[in-house]
């Protein structure tokens, strides 16, 4: 992630003109950190907190809520290994409040966290003291499954196994997010959509968000070959889609990880551009899964690297200028406002 303050800088040199501008959007997919304090005296090197939320959400759109999502913040210093996720949510349920006192601002009404699946049936005591300490807001987990055998692709954060999808332990552990009515968030890479549509399969009550497209790779040695990989990831897509119990975030796509090597660019992508360039897989997303289980996604700050908040807003709006009115409601709120009981 780059420095906050080069972003802004950088990312404020394309401006457009706000689309729709009154259409109510819930935000699904956003993160917060604090950021390193280092060098001393430079703490918001990295920052990404609620004053540059609002500064994002009140750019132009009408967002009105937002849902949190985990990226590994705030984690207790002491105690049980397994315990220690559940800092992060005590660290949003602070910023959730502190936005309560200005109301005409986007809410941060849900929190996705992190428990370690790979628990088993132990995780059930650990998503009950994060919905304790969630007063309300806590919705459910993400225990990201992003690998890749390639040293240059990196490996998600809370460092999984190859399979991590198909193991037992893991499996049995989302078991106990069925029986509190939680719901658990995905992040993996293209080639592990195979992986999760067995898992849906095998846990059929269990709701499941597929975040960013599935992460269909553009470095290492994936780089310059999407036109190859994105045959294969509709095909897996589709399966993936036959699984009732999955749900698409559409978003997720501009990170550097993609390959497109927008963030390196003089000038960040315009809507049109991104338009242009992601097009199909978002349209190909909504044909399969249907409106009513398809969410538009900001995925900030980390597409910030390519992207401002407004331009990519005008850009979902843009696909979808010949839907309907209801259809633009799903994809915009309902969606996401039915699928994390907001």
């Amino acid at each position: 992630m780059s420095n906050i303050h080069e972003i802004e800088g950088w990312i404020d040199r394309v401006q457009e003109e706000i689309i729709d501008p009154e259409r109510k959007i819930i935000d699904p997919h956003h993160h917060l950190w604090r950021g390193p304090e280092d060098p001393p005296g430079i703490k918001d090197t990295y920052r990404y907190l609620l004053e540059d939320l609002w500064r994002d959400t009140s750019s132009g759109h009408n967002i009105k809520k937002t849902v949190y999502i985990d990226c590994g913040q705030e984690y207790y210093q002491e105690g049980p290994d397994a315990f220690k996720p559940v800092g992060e949510t005590e660290f949003v349920v602070g910023i959730a409040k502190e936005a309560k006192k200005d109301l005409s601002q986007a809410q941060i009404e849900g929190i996705i966290g992190h428990v370690d699946m790979m628990l088993g049936d132990s995780a059930k005591e650990v998503l009950e003291v994060h919905i304790e300490k969630g007063e309300g807001l806590f919705r459910g987990i993400r225990h990201s499954g992003g690998w890749d055998a390639d040293e240059r692709v990196k490996n998600a954060h809370s460092e999984p196994t190859e399979s991590i999808y198909l193991e037992d332990a893991f499996q049995r552990g989302l078991e106990q997010l069925v029986k509190l009515d939680l719901v658990f968030d995905t992040w993996h890479y293209h080639n592990q959509i195979k992986d999760l549509t067995i898992l849906a399969t095998e846990l059929p009550d269990l709701r499941i968000v597929h975040d960013h497209f599935g992460g269909p790779l553009g470095i290492g040695p994936y780089e310059g070959k999407q036109e190859a990989i994105f045959g294969q990831w509709k095909e897996d897509t589709a399966r993936l889609a036959e699984c009732p119990n999955v749900y698409a975030k559409l978003g997720g796509l501009a990170m550097p990880v993609n390959g497109w090597k927008w963030h390196k660019r003089d000038l960040p992508v315009s809507s049109d551009e991104l338009v242009t360039t992601h097009e199909e897989y978002y349209k190909h997303t909504i044909e399969i899964f249907g409106v009513d289980r398809c969410m538009f996604e900001s995925n900030f700050p980390v597409d910030k690297q390519s992207i401002s908040y407004h331009v990519l807003w005008n850009a979902f709006k843009k696909m979808t200028k010949s839907f309907n009115e209801d259809d633009k409601e799903s994809l915009f709120y309902r969606t996401a406002k039915e699928f994390y009981s907001l």
